[in-house]
């Protein structure tokens, strides 16, 4: 080849960059080293650190299972481990129903439709201590508004104990959790229901289709991928639900209300055991993983985006 050709043709990585891939990768970089910076070394340090004893102020010593070992033998976190679930599972379920029955009102053709939804998104603007402060005074033992109300009407004689009682705790959490998070799923699955073309509906109408009959056949199955997401996203928020339950309870009364999040930062910081709170924050990772695979599959799922069974 002589040096003519060879100054002719580009190089490499000239080749590289002009590429369609090579031009997408170039600006993936940026992303991936912020996501290298921020999130997978913070996620492998957190692993290491789950498989040594470190304390606050000291380096620890490779410890192996014995975190996990000590875990597995507490009860507290098992605690904390039913009352994710079940912080997770009501929670999520009610914003979901919650959510879907204002996204179909929203649908409508309703006087000051865009007002009302604007006023739905606040909840969600407000920032999450903010909300917590404001519940807590709602749900506060001796002036709390709710306890107020219903003494007025007749219906207690007592103020209830809103975040002193385990149960009622755990109910008056999931509560705020609720009110915070149902304009999210409200908001997404109206915008899914936006997409569905009204002729559908029109032509099932003409057929004698009842509402009901409508919903569940039309918009429910063309609504599903928008559900799967939405609902994903709803889980994992509500699993690490962190800031609401810290201002609210810390955790307390007696552990009711400390979920896997809570717990591990208490052993973590302000407990100093850093290796026993990062086996905990560790112990998460299996239940977020097991919600993303379950909405990545179901959105392959052709026949379930259509409505149809497999």
């Amino acid at each position: 080849m002589s040096s003519i050709e060879a100054r002719g043709r580009p190089s490499v990585f000239r080749r590289f960059v002009q590429s369609r891939g090579g031009l997408g990768l170039m600006f993936m970089l940026p992303a991936a080293a912020f996501l290298l910076c921020f999130l997978t070394y913070p996620l492998g340090l957190g692993i290491w650190l789950s498989f040594t004893d470190t304390t606050i102020g000291r380096t620890g010593l490779f410890i192996g299972l014995e975190n996990y070992a000590w875990l597995f033998d507490d009860p507290v976190f098992w605690l904390s481990v039913y009352n994710t679930m079940l912080y997770t599972t009501v929670a999520s379920v009610l914003k979901f129903g919650l959510g879907l029955w204002l996204a179909l009102i929203l649908n409508q053709h309703l006087p000051f439709k865009n007002f009302f939804r604007a006023i739905i998104l606040l909840p969600w603007v407000v920032p999450t201590v903010l909300s917590a402060l404001a519940f807590w005074w709602i749900f506060d033992s001796q002036f709390s508004i709710l306890s107020f109300v219903l003494m007025q009407w007749g219906w207690i004689d007592a103020p209830i104990n809103f975040l002193g009682d385990p149960n009622n705790a755990r109910a008056s959490v999931i509560a705020a959790n609720v009110w915070r998070g149902i304009p999210f799923v409200a908001i997404s699955l109206l915008a899914g229901l936006q997409t569905i073309p009204q002729s559908l509906n029109e032509a099932a109408a003409l057929d004698g289709a009842t509402a009901w009959q409508r919903f569940t056949k039309i918009t429910l199955p063309l609504l599903t991928p928008i559900i799967a997401v939405v609902m994903t996203f709803s889980v994992l928020f509500t699993f690490t639900d962190f800031q609401l339950i810290y201002v609210l309870t810390r955790g307390g009364p007696v552990n009711a209300t400390h979920l896997m999040a809570t717990l591990s930062f208490q052993r973590a910081i302000p407990g100093g055991q850093l290796g026993e709170g990062a086996a905990i924050a560790v112990a998460m990772i299996p239940f977020l993983l097991a919600a993303i695979l379950f909405s990545f599959f179901g959105l392959q799922r052709r026949r379930w985006q259509q409505g149809g069974g497999e």
